[in-house]
């Protein structure tokens, strides 16, 4: 029976160390990122400062203090969009932000200027710069836009895309294992790539699903709304150009859309156990795996036990920040698994 699993003397990398640790914590930032905006999102401060990149034009919320008082004013309470808290969230996500995009540039200028002595194309970094300026105008067009399902959910997205990107990149940097038989690792390519792009549907799903704030419109188990399949409208549901809460044609968006959006939610999340779950148990099975295997399915039992959960409980926050953090770590280890099986195949 072949075997497969890495020498003890794994191909070194040409990547110092530093180097390294850089490109790794800009990864753990944008992780962390990822679920500061979903903290933002789900608490509805993405309109506390409605103006970019500053706050009512200034660099903190607290030079805004008489802008932010009057507007809270006018919407009768701190319970409307604009509030000195949801400003601060707001704004600490967008320093974050900007943070996180000087590492990235700083990342591409040390690929470039040492592509050389590290053996790699820098492709990858300068592809990233361009995909964190686009992430900074879909911030900016959230504003601007008022929170357009469309640009939030690409927000979500991108920002997801630069998190395996980055992570793409930082196990480039790794000393590669050298496989005593490669083919069996290598023929999870194919699978791997199917439980990639299943979670990457049901991602944009979950997007879609918080940005137009259709998480409760099934608030009971296994049925939604005391049926197996309820009145839905996926027509509206799913016309993706549109402002929120309305329909193509401007009409406010019926509850049967919301429905639909859920349903397909629901769907997904089943579809992706089906193909995520096998892949996991055949990860499982190949030698050198089997840690990883367990991690996905581990990973994947905990998404389902959060999604469930938010409906039971009606979204509470941290269950539902959890979901968003538990979703890049899922995509997380298919992305190591597609990087691994990729690497197998150059043995052969």
């Amino acid at each position: 029976m072949s075997q497969s699993f890495p020498s003890p003397a794994p191909i070194p990398s040409r990547s110092p160390l530093w180097f390294r640790r850089l490109i790794g914590f800009t990864v753990i930032l944008t992780l962390c990122l990822i679920m500061l905006g979903a903290y933002v999102r789900l608490t509805d401060a993405g309109l506390g400062c409605p103006d970019w990149p500053g706050c009512y034009g200034e660099l903190f919320p607290t030079q805004a203090k008489e802008q932010i008082a009057q507007a809270v004013a006018e919407q009768g309470g701190e319970h409307g969009p604009v509030s000195m808290g949801k400003a601060w969230r707001e704004m600490v996500h967008r320093y974050i932000a900007k943070i996180l995009g000087l590492l990235i540039i700083a990342i591409a200028i040390v690929a470039w200027r040492e592509r050389e002595r590290l053996g790699q194309s820098p492709a990858l970094p300068i592809w990233l710069v361009g995909v964190v300026i686009l992430q900074g105008l879909f911030g900016m067009w959230t504003v601007t836009l008022l929170l357009k399902p469309a640009i939030v959910t690409g927000h979500l997205l991108g920002g997801l895309i630069t998190f395996s990107l980055l992570l793409w990149l930082w196990l480039r940097q790794l000393p590669q294992p050298r496989y005593v038989d490669a083919e069996p690792v290598a023929a999870l390519s194919g699978p791997a790539l199917l439980g990639l792009v299943a979670a990457a549907v049901q991602i944009f799903l979950g997007g879609w699903t918080s940005t137009n704030y259709a998480a409760l419109a099934c608030t009971d188990l296994p049925t939604c709304q005391g049926a197996w399949w309820p009145e839905a409208n996926f027509a509206d549901a799913f016309h993706i150009f549109r402002e929120l809460g309305k329909t193509g044609d401007g009409e406010n968006l019926p509850m049967q859309a919301l429905t639909a959006i859920h349903l397909m939610h629901r769907i997904g999340a089943v579809v992706v156990l089906g193909v995520v779950g096998w892949l996991g148990l055949r990860v499982m099975r190949t030698e050198g795996l089997q840690g990883l295997g367990a991690a996905i399915l581990a990973v994947l039992a905990v998404q389902w036990a959060l999604g469930l959960s938010n409906v039971y409980w009606s979204l509470p926050l941290p269950v539902a920040v959890a979901h968003n953090g538990g979703a890049a770590l899922l995509l997380a280890l298919l992305v190591v698994l597609n990087f691994r099986a990729r690497r197998a195949r150059l043995q052969i």
